[in-house]
């Protein structure tokens, strides 16, 4: 595996990895694949968009988003508007469904988290804010 002065990238890729299926489980009631997710949660807190906007934003192929979509229209979760000011394209915007499952299934992450982390330490806590902190950075272009 690779290791990077004193990170095995294997074993922390893993680790996340599995956190994440975890938060997933715990919103398993809703059935949104990783993508459906990720497309409630950007339009969301980014307001409509282009299936070839998400696609950009998620690193994802614009077949592959819009096979996502659909499935999410078909589940009443989003719905396509008329763009604002290029009449060729549509956007897709979150219905208040999609609103209530995404605002559900983030609550449902968050407190299984809270739990989670319930039993540790001040100091751990903080070194889990400060590697949160190094975690977005890592995200960003």
């Amino acid at each position: 595996m690779a290791r990077t002065r004193n990170l095995d990238v294997g074993d922390f890729a893993q680790t996340i990895g599995r956190l994440v299926r975890q938060m997933r489980a715990a919103a398993a009631q809703h059935e949104l694949s990783l993508t459906e997710s990720a497309v409630l949660a950007r339009l969301g807190r980014d307001g409509p968009a282009t299936t070839a906007e998400l696609a950009r934003a998620e690193n994802m192929r614009p077949q592959s988003m819009s096979a996502a979509i659909a499935t999410l229209e078909e589940r009443g979760l989003v719905g396509r508007k008329p763009h604002p000011s290029d009449g060729r394209q549509v956007n897709v915007v979150l219905t208040d469904k999609g609103a209530a499952v995404r605002s559900s299934a983030k609550e449902l992450k968050r407190a299984w988290l809270a739990q989670a982390t319930e039993g540790l330490q001040d100091e751990e806590r903080q070194v889990l804010a400060r590697a949160g902190e190094i975690l977005k950075r890592l995200l960003e272009p």
